[in-house]
């Protein structure tokens, strides 16, 4: 499995709410779940982007299963790391492609990438209090809940961080 960074084309096509330009400008088939109630992710990445090119190699891409090619989910950073050393990750996988460890082989590739980076620090996860496969697939990688926050588009959200580099290839 691997995260394919979508060229800007491919995104501001997405923003634009635009599925059949996005798969022309796309390297991978992306499926309607990288439309669906996701618009408003396209346009802040589409408008990071034009603001900060330089940020391409941190925010949201496909995840994509190897074997078959397919775009299974999306998943990346919401961009580079802060001052503080802090990067949050995202990632959301097709509900067709669900239950298959794609989610999980994401946050691990997630985490080595930020394991990597000398600036990062802090890796944060900000989960729905709903979204109990979530909560327990980062509590499974050390992460701890630290506090809660209000987003506009998401809601209540519980954060949740741990140090970089500190979780293991394997759950804990």
């Amino acid at each position: 499995m691997e995260i394919l960074q979508l060229p800007p084309a491919a995104i501001d096509a997405l923003a634009d709410g635009d599925l059949d330009t996005a798969n022309q400008r796309s390297q991978v088939a992306l499926t309607r779940h990288f439309s669906l109630d996701r618009q408003s992710l396209w346009k802040m990445r589409s408008a990071q982007l034009a603001a900060a090119p330089d940020d391409a190699g941190w925010i949201t891409g496909a995840i994509v299963d190897q074997v078959s090619g397919q775009a299974v989910g999306c998943a990346g950073f919401h961009g580079p790391p802060d001052p503080d050393g802090m990067v949050e990750l995202g990632y959301s996988v097709d509900p067709l492609f669900r239950r298959r460890g794609y989610a999980r082989a994401a946050l691990e590739l997630l985490l080595a990438r930020a394991a990597r980076e000398p600036d990062v620090r802090t890796v944060r996860a900000t989960i729905s209090p709903d979204n109990e496969a979530s909560r327990n697939l980062v509590l499974q990688y050390g992460f701890e809940e630290n506090g809660s926050q209000w987003d506009e588009e998401d809601g209540l959200e519980i954060i949740f961080e741990a140090a970089a580099g500190n979780q293991s290839a394997q759950p804990q």
